[in-house]
């Protein structure tokens, strides 16, 4: 019992270890290298999402459950691209029709993709959503590429941990330069 336990607790360790590399490599690479990362290794994602689930699940709310509600009181026929969808809860709390994006499929609704390379027309979405999901060294490819499907006076959702961002006034900028006016934060 107490070495089945043992292993048990160093199994769980040697696994959020193995989550924190993941998330190390995807915040300092490309979309296009982490996309690689994980047909190299197809398990990672599955580490990275159970340790991404476990951490979530601490905080006192899970800001995709937020999103969900802000959207649920807005008109159900919007359009909504959710990148970076995960295990799609977005999709399964709306009943929007919403694009799901990941690079690996947790469900049959997921879209497999590149975030900064979406298979959709231009100005075909009334909502982009980024939650927890702006990853990637190619930040600026990736909100270019939301731009381009949002339609004109559409809406940006961002939902990230502050330390993600070195000086979150420039990122408020760089989001202004792409045209996006900031109405809540």
């Amino acid at each position: 019992g107490r070495a089945a336990a043992l292993r048990a607790r160093m199994e769980e360790r040697l696994l959020a270890a193995r989550f924190r590399y993941i998330n190390q490599q995807l915040y300092t690479s490309s979309s296009r290298e982490a996309a690689q990362l994980f047909r190299d290794d197809p398990e990672a994602f599955q580490i990275y999402h159970r340790g991404f689930t476990q951490q979530v699940g601490r905080w006192p709310e899970n800001p995709v459950q937020r999103i969900a509600r802000a959207l649920q009181r807005r008109p159900s026929s919007l359009v909504v691209a959710d990148f970076g969808c995960g295990d799609c809860k977005l999709a399964r709390s709306l009943k929007n029709k919403v694009h799901s994006f990941d690079l690996v499929p947790l469900s049959p609704q997921v879209t497999v993709c590149d975030m900064a390379k979406v298979p959709l027309a231009d100005e075909s979405v009334d909502v982009a959503v980024f939650c927890l999901a702006l990853m990637g060294t190619n930040l600026q490819e990736i909100l270019e590429e939301a731009n381009r499907v949002l339609k004109l006076g559409g809406t940006l959702m961002v939902a990230e941990v502050a330390s993600r961002f070195e000086d979150m006034r420039a990122f408020m900028s760089a989001m202004a330069q792409l045209g996006f006016k900031s109405v809540s934060k």
